[in-house]
């Protein structure tokens, strides 16, 4: 039997999650999914964030996620409903899962910034994180200097989507970098996506690198939502979407993978399943073979580390003990085709007890192994 510390899902978006049938979109884009949700979140009330955050912190709690960190909207549509209703979640179930939550600010074109100046500071004080998407602001140095300065007043770290598109010649890493240095704001910021670090040249990427590692910046790519929304307009060799996951990881960055989305106008699959991800991210981020127990940190020290959990996670006296427990051999095993048995434990406590059938066939009978 393989012990592994609880996995950890640095990058949802719990009050998104569960929406698809509600949120057509056509294009399968980016933008398109961005203007869906926010037409949605006009009418979804705290019952109905309450009931899909519910269901899919469950779901994931019964995969052996025992912490995620969820990015929620706070912008003039979405309001406050969904931070407020998370936060209720997150204090309620702290003894059965870590839940932290970043202050999404969201910037929508021709939105009046001076709603998201004038609110920033009451949506951070519910959250545990500050976070934005400077490339959607009309005013992103702007932007980005309100971020930093809310986060550095209430004394929380950054987590940016940045650079969630493929464009070399339009990006705001440099920019990003510049604040964490200015604000003081290291190795207490994550970037999360930076998928434009595939398309720049060799010399740019590898100065970008030099800079993240001197200033301690995290990365958590989203496998799942880059290879579902980058590329469309691609008429030949589409990308796969994602950052340079195996550079920046042998280079010494801290890099995680999630989730992202589950089941709405961003990703319409998901199951919740860290595993799954890890795998997506070996197979899509050109990791070898070899490196299976780098995917398996991915979900499980790396993400820990970005969210700051510190001594309460691991295997280690005085922690959480929140943890699974699985048939299989190893990391690289568990990581590769997944258990046949597994048993989730939060805080100590038996949460979720999982068993595969196995069926084999014998004289052409066949026949169940319990």
């Amino acid at each position: 039997m393989l012990v592994s510390p609880g996995f950890v899902d640095a990058h949802q978006h719990l009050d998104k999650t569960g929406v698809l049938r509600f949120t057509p979109n056509p294009s399968g884009t980016l933008q398109g999914a961005r203007e869906a949700f926010a037409k949605y979140a006009r009418t979804a009330g705290p019952d109905d964030i309450h009931k899909r955050a519910i269901r899919t912190i469950e779901r994931c709690l019964s995969r052996g996620t025992t912490a995620i960190r969820s990015h929620i909207n706070v912008d003039k549509d979405a309001g406050f409903h969904g931070i407020k209703t998370l936060a209720g979640i997150r204090d309620g179930a702290k003894d059965r899962i870590t839940l932290q939550l970043v202050a999404f600010m969201t910037p929508h074109p021709g939105q009046d910034f001076d709603w998201l100046r004038e609110n920033i500071d009451g949506a951070v004080a519910l959250a545990d994180a500050v976070g934005g998407t400077p490339a959607v602001s009309e005013e992103p140095p702007r932007y980005l200097d309100m971020l930093f300065s809310a986060a550095v007043k209430a004394d929380k770290p950054v987590d940016l989507h940045l650079d969630e598109h493929l464009n070399a010649s339009v990006h705001l890493i440099d920019a990003a970098l510049d604040r964490v240095e200015r604000f003081g704001m290291q190795g207490r910021t994550v970037f999360s996506h930076v998928s434009v670090l595939s398309a720049l040249p060799r010399r740019k990427f590898e100065s970008i690198v030099e800079r993240i590692l001197a200033l301690d910046v995290g990365v958590i790519t989203l496998p799942a939502a880059n290879l579902y929304l980058q590329g469309r307009d691609y008429e030949m060799l589409p990308p796969r979407g994602l950052t340079r996951v195996a550079e920046l990881h042998r280079a010494g960055i801290t890099i995680a993978t999630a989730s992202d989305n589950i089941q709405d106008p961003f990703v319409p699959t998901g199951s919740g399943d860290m595993l799954e991800i890890a795998r997506w991210t070996l197979l899509a981020g050109h990791l070898r073979g070899d490196e299976l127990a780098a995917a398996h940190r991915m979900i499980t020290t790396a993400p820990a580390r970005l969210m700051g959990l510190g001594k309460d996670y691991g295997l280690r006296a005085g922690a959480r003990a929140d943890f699974v427990v699985t048939n299989c051999f190893d990391t690289d095993t568990l990581v590769a085709g997944g258990p046949d048995q597994a048993f989730v434990f939060s805080r100590g406590r038996l949460v979720s007890e999982t068993t595969t059938a196995l069926m084999r066939v014998e004289n052409s009978h066949v026949k169940e192994d319990a």
